[in-house]
């Protein structure tokens, strides 16, 4: 096994990082597997606590381990790479990986439109819209929370359906004629907030993929407003650029 060589120009605190790495790379630690502890590193390579906490914060920034406050260190489980360029329902993408889809309604109701999505949804003050709270989950982990607003003039009615057990993309296309064809989104950075830390069995303030999204019909016609919250250990987005 690689040991801290003192000699070399090779910081103490990136060689440890290279070891862990390598170790987590060869399969030695597995998806969900717990790390040595602090004091075990410090021990075991004769290190300051500091050095093992900078070698564990390169390997948690690069989303190859993650911290369960009071716990410890785990080996992260891949993340779920999606293209930022295709609209693609949780339920199909789910399935395409060969995962069980799940979905838990946490809210159903109608309610009157927000100030902050009049002009993204091209509605009035005071507007009724269907607001639909869903928990995500993939073999029964929780991935998501999605909090969608949906114009209710356009699909009456809509909050009807068993969304524990239907898509709603395919609900709007089936019953509403309504096909989601084009979208406009942001993604940012946000904390986990401890009611979402609750739902979605993370450390409060660990690093959420907020998305704010605005789905159109074929008519060109803005139907939903979509806030999503994903879990950052286990997404990553990509896309293809050229000159």
């Amino acid at each position: 096994m690689k040991d801290i060589s003192r000699s070399s120009k090779i910081p103490l605190y990136y060689q440890l990082y290279e070891i862990l790495y390598d170790q987590i790379q060869e399969g030695i630690w597995q998806p969900e597997d717990m790390l040595p502890t602090e004091s075990e590193l410090v021990e075991r390579y004769n290190l300051s606590r500091a050095t093992v906490r900078q070698a564990f914060e390169m390997l948690v920034n690069q989303g190859l381990v993650y911290r369960r406050q009071g716990r410890g260190t785990f080996v992260s489980r891949p993340a779920f790479e999606q293209n930022l360029n295709r609209i693609i329902s949780f339920w199909e993408d789910m399935k395409q990986r060969g995962l069980k889809p799940g979905t838990i309604v946490l809210s159903s109701e109608l309610i009157q439109a927000p100030d902050d999505v009049l002009e993204s949804l091209e509605i009035e003050p005071g507007q009724e819209l269907a607001s639909l709270v869903r928990l995500r989950l993939a073999d029964d982990e929780p991935l998501s929370m999605e909090h969608s607003l949906l114009v209710h003039d356009l699909c009456p009615g809509v909050l009807d359906q068993d969304y524990a057990n239907n898509s709603l993309r395919k609900m709007l296309a089936d019953q509403y004629n309504i096909r989601i064809v084009s979208a406009k989104q942001t993604i940012r950075a946000v904390p986990a907030t401890k009611q979402l830390a609750e739902l979605l069995d993370i450390d409060v303030a660990s690093p959420l993929l907020h998305i704010a999204r605005i789905s159109y019909a074929e008519t060109g016609t803005p139907i939903e407003y979509l806030r999503i919250n994903l879990r950052g250990d286990r997404y990553a987005f990509h896309t293809e650029l050229r000159e």
